[in-house]
């Protein structure tokens, strides 16, 4: 009577050509069969979040990995800033432009934004000196003030990448950096 109640036995091949039999329990199988339906979910999440930024990146206006720091202003009152232009507090966060936003990401492969700032609050765009890191990589660097005082410093290694945020987030916010002013 017993074995009417036992699954039948599962035979599993090895390398070296030997047959080895696997018993498993009732309980195993219903773990095994969780574990894939978890799987399966995992596999659909996954593929709707590639599909979404995918779709995010094809409509985007330019995106790509900045390094990134914020800054503060100093309210009325406050003591000026400390200069910590030593501190290498530049964090990598991919970053893009799309609609009347700009976001920034961890990754290029979060579902939801780190961060954003709407481009009608920012008030001023402009580049920022050429410095050099630790390991002798020349950043060249931009800023983005917002009316609320927050400052975002980018850097990117890559001068014409520097030189297409520039001209975008200026296009996009409509804004005259002080460099174009110049020209």
């Amino acid at each position: 009577m017993f074995k009417l109640f036992t699954l039948p036995r599962l035979s599993w091949s090895s390398g070296n050509g030997a047959q080895e039999k696997v018993v498993l329990t009732a309980a195993e199988v219903e773990s095994l069969r969780s574990e894939l339906a978890d799987i399966e979910e995992r596999e659909a999440q996954l593929k709707a979040r590639l599909e979404n930024i995918d779709e995010t990146l094809r409509s985007a206006h330019l995106s790509g990995y900045l390094y990134i720091r914020k800054r503060w202003a100093a309210l009325p009152g406050e003591p000026p800033p400390i200069d910590d232009t030593d501190i290498d507090d530049w964090l990598p966060r991919f970053a893009v432009l799309y609609g009347a936003c700009l976001y920034l990401y961890l990754l290029c492969t979060d579902l939801s934004p780190h961060d954003s700032t709407l481009l009608s609050d920012i008030v001023e765009i402009d580049q920022l000196p050429s410095f050099k890191r630790e390991d002798d990589e020349t950043r060249h660097a931009f800023y983005i003030l917002t009316r609320h005082g927050l400052r975002y410093e980018c850097s990117s290694s890559s001068k014409i990448q520097v030189d297409s945020w520039l001209s975008a987030l200026n296009f996009d916010c409509e804004l005259e950096s002080d460099t174009s002013k110049s020209k």
